[in-house]
């Protein structure tokens, strides 16, 4: 809702006796974007990141003959653009002057900074929301987790499909990114680091990696997840999560889920001459996205 806040909005404020105002100052989660996303500073309108393609396997060479010499290419191109985020509220210099409590100023301060940071988590979260949809494409023209990744060596794949969170599925996920391979089909050295969950499987995904046997059986089994450390970096809980069955595991790919920062929040205050209203701002430039699909692989639930 806009508009200046003047006398009529917050009639109590003008009157003796008011202990106290609820509704706003609640706890905090604490920052949940980080576990998304590697942070990277940026200084121009967006940032561009070029894949290579790398070369192929060797091929024998027989006597006298010349070694093949093979041609890099160039892969698909990942811009960042990055987009201004900010919110305000005007107060009445009337409204300001009059009103009796400190605490109400103070209040609109830490909200006003409270809805950038929700307007963050969910901007951070909604990559991952949309992670399945083809309507969100990356560099490479489908989703951000997929089967058909075009790639020189035939189509590739981070999807667990139609899989909800449990052991088994944990374990063909880790298996699957052990046998990853680069654009050229050459195995890599990737791995499972975190897994990544809405409130809805915490504690589900704290059974399937924390029991000591294996979990949700009679066998007197290890559970090899916990054993071999599969994910070390453990579970990480968003609230922003909007598909409380789709779940997601990171792994160390080293150009992956990205936040660029171009301008960091920054808070500004003003008069305006002919009012004399007061105007607060908040404002702060980013982009959240993704460079290369192996750094996170998923299932979006049965």
């Amino acid at each position: 809702m806009s508009g200046v806040i003047t006398t009529g909005n917050w009639p109590k404020a003008l009157w003796p006796g008011l202990n106290a105002i609820f509704g706003t100052s609640y706890d905090e989660p604490t920052l949940q974007w980080p576990d998304l996303f590697d942070k990277e500073s940026s200084k121009q309108a967006f940032e561009e990141e070029v894949q290579a393609t790398g070369f192929p396997l060797a091929q024998v060479k027989a006597q006298g003959s010349p070694i093949q010499y093979a041609s890099e290419t160039q892969g698909y191109t990942v811009r960042y653009t990055h987009v201004t985020y900010g919110l305000g509220y005007i107060v009445s210099w009337e409204e300001e002057i009059n009103n009796l409590y400190e605490k109400v100023s103070k209040r609109r301060t830490k909200q006003l900074a409270f809805s950038l940071r929700q307007t963050k988590e969910t901007n951070a979260a909604n990559v991952y929301n949309r992670a399945f949809s083809g309507s969100y494409t990356f560099g490479d023209g489908v989703a951000l987790i997929a089967s058909t990744h075009p790639t020189p060596a035939g189509n590739q794949s981070n999807i667990l499909t139609a899989t909800d969170l449990s052991e088994q599925a944990l374990e063909d996920i880790t298996i699957q990114i052990m046998n990853a391979t680069d654009a050229m089909g050459h195995h890599i050295g990737l791995q499972a680091m975190s897994l990544i969950v809405a409130p809805a499987n915490l504690y589900e995904a704290n059974r399937i990696l924390k029991s000591v046997l294996q979990n949700d059986t009679a066998n007197n089994a290890i559970n090899a997840l916990r054993i071999t450390g599969a994910l070390p970096k453990g579970i990480k809980v968003n609230n922003y999560l909007t598909d409380t069955d789709a779940w997601f595991v990171r792994t160390n790919c080293p150009d992956g889920m990205k936040y660029f920062e171009l301008w960091p929040l920054t808070f500004s205050e003003d008069n305006d001459f002919d009012t004399k209203n007061h105007k607060y701002a908040a404002v702060e430039i980013y982009s959240f996205g993704n460079t290369d699909w192996r750094a996170v692989y998923g299932s979006a639930g049965a």
